[in-house]
């Protein structure tokens, strides 16, 4: 029996190693399917966006979204970054915030770009409730203030399932309903089944399979040609940085690949 299970292993080492081929094979993060429908020019034939990432604690952008980030600024677009929180669970709140200006340096993102809030009634913790009023009127606050015209932020479920990110994603809901009037583009991350979560590249095939075969709604895949990018980004939270999370950011499809699908109103 034993032979079978190191037939097991070495097709499953295969798989990987193909899989991360076809990842570092481009020479510039992608999209998948390739497509100019994927946020076209806006009125005026302006080609770049100002895209706001909304997430809930410092380290979200680079453990999640570090394949759209990659990819939007490829293209040219200009990324802002409002963290709805210090992430101060555990009394770290101002060496987190310090962290996240430290990763997107690594990310080419402009620390002016960059907002961390600290509001009492948005702090950090899975029994924290997040007033979704309250995060819409500080979208709104956002997207006015740079000019903003497409947001990224987590699905329903928010990934990991923390009740954080769940709120982020009804307080934007909520900001585009009531106050977004149609003139603002959003897309959500999608979350991933625990096995497709931690298949690494593995997780290429079956994303890009969904991708072209979506007709309901558009779905992407946006493929991260530089893994080393989203791990530099995440060691630069090094109050984060111990080893389950170094194991993560190695074996997460979110470090290689993102799902981006529009937000359902």
């Amino acid at each position: 029996m034993a032979w079978i299970w190191m037939v097991f292993a070495a097709g499953a080492i295969l798989l990987w190693a193909i899989s991360l081929g076809r990842i570092l094979s481009s020479t510039s993060p992608s999209c998948v399917p390739p497509t100019p429908h994927f946020m076209p020019p806006l009125r005026g034939n302006r080609m770049s966006r100002n895209v706001l990432l909304v997430v809930a604690h410092p380290d979200d952008e680079s453990m999640f979204f570090a394949p759209s980030i990659l990819f939007l600024k490829s293209k040219g677009h200009s990324i802002h970054i409002l963290c709805m929180s210090q992430g101060n669970a555990d009394g770290l709140g101002n060496t987190r915030k310090e962290e996240l200006y430290q990763a997107c340096d690594t990310l080419k993102i402009p620390h002016e770009q960059v907002k961390v809030l600290d509001h009492p009634k948005l702090q950090d913790g899975f029994h924290e409730k997040w007033d979704h009023g309250l995060l819409s009127e500080l979208t709104m606050e956002h997207t006015q203030l740079w000019a903003i015209d497409t947001i990224v932020t987590f699905d329903s479920y928010g990934v990991s399932g923390h009740p954080n990110h769940k709120d982020v994603h009804h307080g934007i809901c909520k900001f585009l309903h009531e106050k977004g009037q149609g003139n603002i583009e959003a897309w959500e991350l999608a979350s991933l089944n625990i096995l497709r979560k931690y298949s690494g590249p593995v997780d290429i095939w079956l994303s890009s399979l969904i991708s072209f075969s979506s007709s309901k709604q558009p779905i992407y895949t946006l493929v991260n040609n530089s893994p080393s990018r989203s791990y530099e980004a995440m060691a630069a939270h090094r109050s984060q940085w111990v080893w389950f999370r170094r194991l993560f950011v190695m074996f997460s499809s979110y470090t290689y690949m993102n799902m981006l699908q529009k937000v359902n109103m």
